[in-house]
């Protein structure tokens, strides 16, 4: 059905990775600056942080093409959450990338980590991913005005969360 696949990030990914949120669609989306520097991205594919999963959705040439990532914050009341992060090549948006990555991601945290809390934040004008976060069981839980600054503005964020009911306590 899909041409892409998943696998863990490597730190070989660094390159596509930076290439990927260099372009405006992608980080004007993300809560990042632009021109991010390749040193610090491959810096931060190299720490391996207890409770951060990293994913990438890579092409028939294993070239990373999109990432998830699940952060957990580490304070001990909070072992059961995690941030999600996502992003897409802005090439290859509408391809099924990133409902292949989100499924991936949810699958881990809800078969492997045992997370019941995955939460995230979307600018509130990013309607295409707030409807791909819904199709996955996010739901708005609150919107932070004049949040975030980009292109010169403040804008709205909101937050969202999925939460697993049931299953294990």
């Amino acid at each position: 059905m899909n041409r892409y696949r998943i696998r863990h990030v490597e730190v070989s990914d660094a390159e596509a990775l930076n290439e990927m949120f260099s372009a405006p669609s992608v980080f004007g989306n993300m809560l990042g600056l632009p021109y991010p520097a390749l040193s610090k991205r491959r810096e931060w594919l190299l720490n391996d942080a207890p409770g951060r999963t990293l994913l990438a959705a890579v092409d028939e040439a294993d070239r990373a093409v999109g990432w998830a990532a699940l952060l957990s914050s580490g304070r001990e009341r909070l072992q059961r959450a995690a941030e999600l992060g996502l992003g897409v090549d802005a090439r290859l948006h509408g391809q099924g990338i990133g409902s292949l990555l989100l499924a991936s991601a949810l699958d881990l945290a809800d078969n492997w980590l045992g997370l019941r809390r995955i939460e995230l934040t979307v600018f509130a004008d990013n309607v295409r991913a707030q409807d791909l976060y819904r199709k996955f069981g996010f739901a708005e839980e609150a919107r932070l005005r004049a949040y975030a600054l980009r292109d010169g503005a403040y804008h709205d964020v909101l937050a969202m969360a999925r939460l697993r009911e049931g299953g294990w306590q």
